[in-house]
């Protein structure tokens, strides 16, 4: 007998695209993008920044609960996406969970400012070791849920998210815990963080309706842009009336590296995580794939290459998020899950307004894909609960 499968009982996310997974629907059937015209740094850019409900939330718990004062953004921001994820499951306060939240680059913000004073007189506040470490992301939601833990963060680059997914699989399947909350954190838009994208030449200079136009083969420009946010997730064995969603496989692979910003032009790691992911169910089985898409020239085609080779004549339905929210870097690939459990729930296809396609006639099987810097990638393919 096989053993039951993991299914996702909750889920939520605060970001561009709104707080919790309501908002964050409706943002999807907008056909418009939530990105914005800003300046920072003193360099104009298109960034996808929280919304205001976000940001109201975030200073009410900055105001409301000790310690959270001198706490990251991206901390806040996790905290409040697991408040969401775990309500929605029915998980209480208390009780025995793991937690593995990554972030592709931490407490960004503090660190750069502590930075900052460091280089101005020498000095840094007390706290700024213990709120500027990768593992305080994890540990705060532990703390906030009053969840004994265990609790653990690490960082892949943009598949940090979906990794966090595989080790709550993992952590699972070996007995260790019965739950695990999972997902990602970032909170990039900062001037060294621009400054850093803009110098690998992939950031966003478009004056057009869509800044970012990730997935368009016939664009000419790189058109990258930062977005930040949480997405979490509640991962538990077996189905449940709070199941939203089925993992039915998952895949993952790293590709030699010919440059530490780059994918093989066929996505050598994506086919292999794919492959992996669907196992015997049959490509054309297949209804959709929520692609990691960034909006880069490269990056754009070898992901579409990948598809290409991995479906064939099968070829499913592509959609991504990134055009509309901007990349979210260690939180992307678990914002393209809620996109792809939303839709299964919800059953509409979410697609691109200039890239027009046909819908499915029915959501049963949605792949989801995330690859980073060093080559990695992690796709998972849910079933429709």
């Amino acid at each position: 007998m096989s053993s039951p499968k993991l299914s996702i009982s909750g889920l939520a996310s605060v970001s561009p695209l709104g707080y919790g997974p309501g908002a964050t629907w409706e943002a999807y059937l907008d056909p418009g993008h939530r990105l914005q015209a800003v300046e920072l740094g003193g360099e104009p850019a298109w960034m996808g920044s929280c919304t205001e409900e976000v940001g109201r939330q975030m200073a009410t718990l900055r105001r409301e609960v000790a310690n959270y004062e001198s706490l990251d953004d991206s901390v806040l921001l996790a905290i409040l996406a697991s408040r969401l994820a775990t309500a929605s499951a029915g998980w209480k306060p208390g009780e025995r969970l793991g937690v593995n939240i990554g972030s592709s680059r931490g407490a960004t913000g503090l660190f750069e400012e502590y930075h900052r004073q460091f280089l101005q007189n020498g000095e840094v506040p007390g706290l700024s070791s213990p709120t500027t470490t990768l593992g305080n992301i994890s540990y705060w939601v532990a703390q906030d849920l009053r969840s004994p833990g265990p609790e653990f963060s690490h960082s892949i680059t943009c598949s940090t998210a979906l990794h966090a997914l595989l080790n709550g699989i993992a952590w699972i399947r070996a007995g260790m815990s019965d739950r695990f909350l999972v997902g990602g954190s970032e909170a990039p838009l900062t001037p060294f963080t621009l400054a850093q994208m803009k110098a690998l030449r992939i950031y966003s200079r478009e004056e057009g309706h869509f800044p970012c136009r990730a997935l368009d083969a016939d664009k000419s420009n790189n058109s990258m842009v930062l977005g930040e946010g949480a997405a979490i997730a509640c991962l538990e064995l077996g189905r449940s009336e709070q199941t939203q969603a089925v993992i039915h496989g998952y895949g993952y692979a790293t590709e030699s590296l010919r440059h530490p910003a780059s994918l093989s032009a066929s996505a050598e790691c994506l086919q292999a995580s794919m492959r992996m992911a669907l196992g015997e169910l049959p490509p054309g089985e297949v209804d959709a794939v929520v692609l990691h898409a960034p909006g880069t020239l490269a990056g754009d085609r070898a992901e579409l290459r990948a598809v290409e080779t991995v479906f064939g004549p099968y070829r499913p339905a592509l959609t991504g998020n990134k055009w509309k929210a901007g990349h979210t870097l260690g939180t992307s690939g678990m914002l393209s899950l809620e996109m792809a459990v939303l839709m299964l729930k919800e059953q509409h296809f979410i697609g691109i307004p200039y890239q027009p396609i046909p819908a499915p006639g029915r959501l049963q099987y949605v792949l989801v894909n995330a690859v980073g810097f060093g080559g990695n990638a992690v796709s998972v393919l849910l079933e429709r609960a």
